[in-house]
């Protein structure tokens, strides 16, 4: 069996960095209405950096910055909040959006798949932010 060629080599240290970068919770895919978050599955999720937990979230006209208290607590705070509202893209009342400004947070509102994509993609580059995923329809 010959030596991996140097293309395999540099290939295999690539994995090995994609995996280091993405620190924390990784969300790996979907099951039914729901996220795989390493060894569970969520229908609705709240994910930081540090954890992913379960989370029932009201319709999203009733949506309060209150409703996103584990994220918030977050230290330091996160960069900005993606919200992923379900299969469809539904916009929050501009309220939250103003509140969670006030604080000095960004809120980043896309279908929950799309946010569920970004989220991988915004930790590889090691950005401190934080998601809240309506389940799928």
């Amino acid at each position: 069996m010959s030596a991996p060629s140097a293309w395999g080599r540099a290939r295999a240290d690539a994995v090995k960095m994609e995996r280091r970068s993405a620190e924390g919770p990784v969300i790996s895919g979907f099951s039914g209405r729901g996220f795989r978050v390493d060894d569970g599955v969520y229908e609705g999720l709240l994910i930081t950096p540090e954890r992913a937990e379960g989370w029932a979230p009201p319709a999203i006209s009733e949506l309060s910055e209150a409703d996103f208290a584990p994220l918030l607590a977050l230290d330091p705070q996160p960069e900005f909040l993606l919200l992923g509202t379900g299969s469809t893209l539904v916009r929050p009342h501009p309220s939250l959006t103003h509140a969670l400004g006030a604080r000095g947070i960004g809120l980043d509102v896309m279908d929950s798949r799309a946010a569920a994509r970004a989220w991988g993609v915004l930790r590889a580059e090691l950005r401190w932010i934080a998601a809240a995923l309506y389940p799928l329809d």
